[in-house]
């Protein structure tokens, strides 16, 4: 039987036990139907996950016991950095959620010249809310126990002038029109990809990523959406140099 995962801000000590929080209550009671005695894992983001027994259950709330803690080394032994531009519709949901289940280490969200996605106030605010719980979601799912960075919305010039050198590292913009291809680069420990959002990075764009230390890249022969291109760029990175 599968034993469910579920992600929890709350602090996990061994042998303590805790009341869940609202939300996991809910899918615990109502949705698994979980009873005294079942067993669940728990985990936080510290890197660990955390063996559990339901101990009661009320109409709202239940309450579980702390358990073995143990470390599984499950983050990809490549740092992967994706930029995407902020997409339309479900678009950007899909990126997050399968990001995370290709190991990317951090996410920024862009606004660039062609993003058509309007975001500021309480709809920017509940629009992150919205990813991180699908990146949690995510987590969960994979079995990941770190949980990725989401930066707050950032226009591409400032995204780019906050990026630091580092040593052994690839900062890859994803154009169609180029000859240059994942292949023949370099092993590296880190990569930093760029993808545009619907119609792509215009070519100021991609003069301004270049004159950053930028790398033009092609993903073949056929133009890919936005979503496709950015997690076909994951599964490339990591089939070559990650964990794949």
């Amino acid at each position: 039987m599968r034993i469910s995962r579920f992600y929890t801000d709350q602090l996990l000590n061994s042998g303590d036990t805790i009341v869940l929080g609202g939300e996991i209550s809910h899918y615990v009671l109502r949705v698994l139907r979980l009873r005294p005695g079942d067993p669940l894992v728990l985990f936080n983001g510290d890197g660990s996950e955390y063996q559990a027994v339901v101990t009661k259950v009320d109409r709202m709330q239940a309450a579980v016991l702390i358990g073995q803690a143990d470390q599984p080394q499950r983050e990809s032994t490549l740092r992967v950095s994706l930029g995407q531009g902020i997409p339309r519709g479900e678009r950007m949901d899909l990126v997050l959620q399968k990001s995370v289940e290709l190991g990317a280490a951090c996410i920024t969200p862009l606004r660039t010249k062609r993003c058509q996605v309007q975001l500021a106030g309480k709809r920017l605010e509940n629009r992150l809310a919205h990813w991180r719980g699908i990146m949690r979601s995510a987590c969960e799912q994979s079995n990941r126990v770190v949980l990725p960075g989401l930066d707050n919305v950032t226009r591409l010039p400032e995204w780019l002038e906050s990026l630091q050198a580092q040593q052994q590292h690839h900062k890859l913009v994803l154009d169609p029109s180029a000859t240059r291809h994942l292949r023949e680069l370099d092993p590296v420990g880190n990569v930093t990809i760029l993808v545009g959002p619907e119609g792509g990075l215009d070519n100021d764009e991609i003069r301004l990523c270049e004159s950053h230390g930028f790398q033009r890249i092609g993903l073949g022969p056929r133009v890919l959406r936005t979503e496709t291109a950015a997690l076909a760029a994951l599964a490339a990175v990591q089939t070559l140099w990650g964990d794949l």
